[in-house]
């Protein structure tokens, strides 16, 4: 009895922005960890004080169905399951005096907490 796996992966793409930035921003960090192998990965899960909170990570692993995204050389990483709640949102970074790090602006997020973490 002979199985045939198909090997071949269909990959999508997502709605997600990544600014010039914070795409810099994370070539950057990469390079500061010596890593050339590891993506950006943006998600929601339950939790948070509004229902969902966002998840933005370095990963290594590519899951199957995730979609991913190439802005210049960074690749973003959305599971199929995430996807909707972040169609349209865009990633910046900050670097002010009165905060650092990333911002998402989500234009699905009908409220959010005031911590910015967790929206609905």
């Amino acid at each position: 009895m002979t199985v045939e796996t198909n090997t071949q992966t269909e990959t999508g793409t997502h709605g997600v922005n990544l600014s010039d930035v914070a795409a810099s921003k994370v070539k950057s960090l990469l390079e500061q960890e010596g890593r050339d192998d590891l993506r950006l990965r943006v998600g929601v899960q339950p939790g948070g004080c509004s229902g969902l909170i966002y998840q933005l990570y370095f990963d290594e692993r590519t899951l199957d169905g995730d979609l991913v995204r190439d802005f210049d050389g960074v690749e973003v990483v959305v599971d199929r399951m995430s996807a909707p709640y972040l169609e349209g949102a865009s990633i910046d970074f900050s670097d002010t005096i009165e905060k650092q790090g990333f911002t998402i602006d989500n234009p699905n997020a009908g409220s959010s907490c005031a911590c910015g973490d967790s929206f609905s």
